[in-house]
């Protein structure tokens, strides 16, 4: 095992379980639309990459749509929509004892910035978090290459070969290999063992004991 010493973690479907807090304010959002989607499970797709990504993919929305949509995401999202949401088993241990064992820990993500610090004080882990960097409010800084070159910047006295992201989306993946850095992908969630593996993740693991495992010192 590499001797790792910063540890990036991705929020939603890694840390927590977001689904029903996420895809209720997606539905809200397109019914402001007059989009009409009664089943939730359509829009896990929406788990993990920038909305505006998601509603380009998904319904084809031109730049003044998804703009008004994330509008109504956000009227629903900030007030009822980030607590809808649930920690995966085990991951106030795993923190506490990354802690423990001299980590310095970051979360990268899509989500804004001020959303995730919410998020995390709500299910008390900020106390494990050296740094918490996501996109800004206004859509910029949203693709996790970007926000991990920033966690990066922040420990530019730790070489690259220390730092490794966790995730479970090929998103993930593909901005640690951007940054030039190791990811573990994690099949806990909503990304899939072959979705993982296309993406060539230096390590795939089932749950958060193995997550563990390959930390411990």
């Amino acid at each position: 095992m590499k001797n790792y010493r910063v540890i990036l973690f991705d929020l939603d479907g890694t840390l927590s379980d977001p689904k029903i807090g996420i895809t209720k304010s997606v539905q809200y959002a397109l019914e402001k639309m007059e989009i009409m989607e009664e089943d939730l499970d359509r829009l896990e797709a929406f788990i993990g990459p920038p909305l505006q990504v998601s509603l380009a993919e998904q319904y084809e929305m031109d730049e003044a749509q998804i703009h008004q949509a994330i509008a109504y995401y956000r009227e629903r999202f900030s007030k009822k929509g980030m607590y809808e949401n649930k920690l995966y088993p085990q991951i106030t241990s795993l923190l506490a004892n990354l802690k423990e064992q001299g980590y310095q820990l970051a979360v990268a993500t899509s989500k804004p910035t001020i959303f995730a610090e919410q998020i995390l004080s709500y299910f008390n882990l900020e106390q494990f978090f050296d740094l918490v960097v996501g996109s800004h409010l206004d859509g910029t800084r949203s693709a996790k290459g970007e926000i991990i070159a920033f966690v990066l910047e922040s420990f530019s006295e730790v070489p690259r070969q220390h730092f490794i992201m966790i995730g479970d989306r090929k998103y993930d993946i593909a901005g640690a290999q951007e940054n030039q850095i190791d990811a573990i992908g994690v099949t806990y969630s909503f990304g899939s063992l072959e979705e993982l593996q296309h993406a060539q993740a230096t390590y795939i693991v089932s749950s958060v004991q193995e997550l563990q495992e390959i930390f411990n010192k």
